[in-house]
């Protein structure tokens, strides 16, 4: 049963005037965790069961605006407590679903308490910048550019027949990672451009084209048309990856989580529909020795935060066919 139907089965229940309604969420993960209902307020939370003796100051928490960090009193058992994360605000449910479920999933296995907690402190980090994305007023127009150029090439692959959840996992763009598409000694940095930049490719750093450092990095240039009600949006694209991962739920369930990590959330799809996207131009580069980049070892000792341009018309040399990238991948899939 997914957490969303637990959830809505103890909303079902009106019996609970205060107190916690709770629910296993599943056999198979070892530390007691529970989908709960708080009454009387009727709060959505998770509640993990810990011995009292264990310490978890709530008040360091204090700085979430939706969401609330309690400890509980068992009324059954005086040696434990509940540590309850709570949902505020119910606006945000669908967040906190797929943020509850990825809670679960990382600490499905472990067993010491003291580590349990450590594991939930991490998560909880994550959270509080998560949420922080759910109150602004949608992505910056860059950033919405970036984004659907990485849903792009996350499409190009699962069309090409690549196990969706090896995509998802190859897809660190919304982890801060030095490139978009990272797995084993290969790597795929996805760059879009438009309008008046359409002749030069940003470079964040200096690792980013590091070939000393992971030894197969590619370019993907994607020369972007972006007009008002015309092309395909960003909601578009997003919803028919979600629709392509239809068969691994366990994909779709993080391609979800990595959506809210980029902050793109579902009450922000509003500010993305009536803008359209066209790939006027789509070019594939093979990074090596003598591509024109900065790295590393160029760089005086004392210097730092390197960003460079590329020149997009001076890389002809380095082009390969799509195809020859897709085909390249899925033989480091098979010899993996």
């Amino acid at each position: 049963m997914k957490i969303e139907e637990i959830w809505q089965d103890l909303e079902s229940d009106s019996s609970l005037r205060s107190g916690l309604l709770y629910k296993r969420y599943s056999g198979s993960v070892l530390p007691d965790i529970y989908i709960a209902l708080k009454a009387p307020e009727r709060f959505r939370c998770i509640a993990v069961h810990l011995n009292s003796s264990v310490n978890f100051d709530t008040r360091a928490w204090d700085k979430f605006r939706d969401i609330k960090i309690q400890n509980l009193p068992d009324e059954k058992n005086p040696d434990k407590n509940f540590l309850v994360v709570l949902l505020l605000n119910r606006q945000h449910k669908d967040v906190f679903s797929a943020l509850s479920e990825d809670l679960i999933n990382k600490v499905s296995d472990i067993t010491s308490e003291n580590e349990l907690v450590k594991a939930l402190i991490e998560r909880l980090a994550k959270w509080n910048l998560l949420f922080e994305k759910l109150g602004r007023q949608g992505l910056p127009e860059e950033a919405r550019r970036g984004l659907y150029g990485e849903l792009y090439f996350l499409r190009t692959l699962l069309d090409a027949g690549i196990n969706p959840d090896f995509c998802i996992n190859f897809w660190k763009g919304t982890e801060n990672a030095v490139q978009d598409f990272q797995f084993a000694d290969r790597a795929v940095e996805v760059k879009t451009t438009h309008g008046k930049s359409q002749q030069k490719l940003h470079i964040a750093s200096e690792r980013q084209l590091d070939i000393n450092i992971i030894p197969n990095i590619y370019l993907v240039h994607l020369s972007l048309e972006v007009r008002q009600g015309h092309g395909e949006s960003l909601n578009q694209i997003a919803d028919e990856l979600m629709s392509l991962l239809n068969g691994s739920p366990s994909a779709q369930s993080v391609f979800r989580l990595k959506l809210f990590e980029a902050g793109y959330f579902d009450h922000h799809k509003e500010y993305y529909e009536n803008t359209g996207f066209s790939i006027r131009q789509k070019n594939v580069y093979k990074v090596t020795e003598d591509f024109p980049k900065i790295t590393e070892n160029m760089i005086p000792a004392g210097v730092g935060d390197v960003r460079y341009s590329v020149v997009v018309s001076a890389n002809e040399g380095w082009m390969l066919e799509e195809e020859q990238l897709i085909n390249q991948l899925k033989r480091a899939i098979q010899n993996d």
